[in-house]
């Protein structure tokens, strides 16, 4: 019977893109993947329940190896009536007098200028059991949450409004594994998740971080420069008849500059 390869992700994270190519390159190989809690999403790799887990960092990174996938911007979640309703963005400044419902050990720069926390008079957090919990009490003014984007839009509610914090770090998901379990099946999910094709070589697995930046070698710079001059030559002289050849086309990707965030009026 097929040994069962277990895939674990972190709330947000959406691993149907690659399930699903693991799916077609290795019919014969069963999958099961869960959903873990936070405090949970690298236990289970110790434990054995996974092999790769989607983690949101930060991790306990004993023993682990880790790929950087994304980050995902923070974001402020209050009732539908809130004044962030107004803004595009707001700073974390804007948010010191809010009560937060959640450990502001999660969110540092909120927890370095929380009034609440200043004056002594932050009160206990309601008994919540989850994260839809947590919305429901946003929802009815009790406080705010700063989690990231993919959670927010995943516990979205109408009466509730979420906007972009500009000075709150990014959260950093990753794919994680034991550096001694690297198997064949893990290279192979690996792969997938780096879009490899099917035939592409594999290479060694670093943790993030560690991965090598392929420089470019002398001899290319060499080519392109002599490329340059014959270019230039040709250009410098007289046009003269002959037979219209097509020439290959360049491309250059240029990455779009993302767009500017500005706080919005209250």
């Amino acid at each position: 019977m097929p040994v069962t390869f277990s895939i674990a992700f972190v709330a947000g994270v959406t691993p149907t893109k690659w399930t699903r190519t693991w799916a077609d390159r290795r019919p014969d190989q069963p999958l099961e993947v869960f959903r873990t809690d936070p405090s949970d999403q690298d236990a289970v790799l110790r434990d054995g329940r996974a092999q790769v887990s989607l983690v949101r960092l930060p991790v306990d990174e004993t023993d682990l190896s880790l790929i950087a996938l994304y980050r995902e911007i923070p974001v402020v979640v209050a009732a539908k009536d809130h004044f962030i309703a107004d803004a595009d963005s707001v700073l974390v400044a804007d948010l010191a007098d809010e009560h937060l419902l959640q450990d502001p050990d999660d969110v540092p720069e909120w927890r370095l200028v929380a009034t609440e926390l200043k004056d002594g008079t932050r009160r206990p957090l309601p008994a919540m059991r989850d994260l839809d919990d947590a919305m429901a009490q946003v929802a009815a003014g009790v406080g705010i949450l700063i989690v990231p984007h993919s959670i927010a839009r995943m516990y979205s509610r109408k009466d509730v409004v979420s906007r972009p914090v500009e000075d709150v770090a990014e959260s950093q998901v990753s794919l994680a594994w034991l550096t001694s379990e690297t198997t064949e099946d893990v290279e192979e999910f690996i792969g997938i998740v780096r879009g490899r094709t099917k035939d592409s070589s594999r290479v060694d697995s670093v943790p993030a971080g560690t991965e090598k930046v392929k420089k470019e070698k002398k001899t290319d710079k060499a080519k392109a420069a002599a490329k340059a001059v014959r270019v230039a030559a040709a250009k410098s002289k007289p046009a003269v008849a002959k037979k219209a050849t097509s020439a290959p086309g360049r491309t250059r990707n240029t990455p779009s500059p993302r767009a500017g965030k500005r706080r919005g009026g209250r």
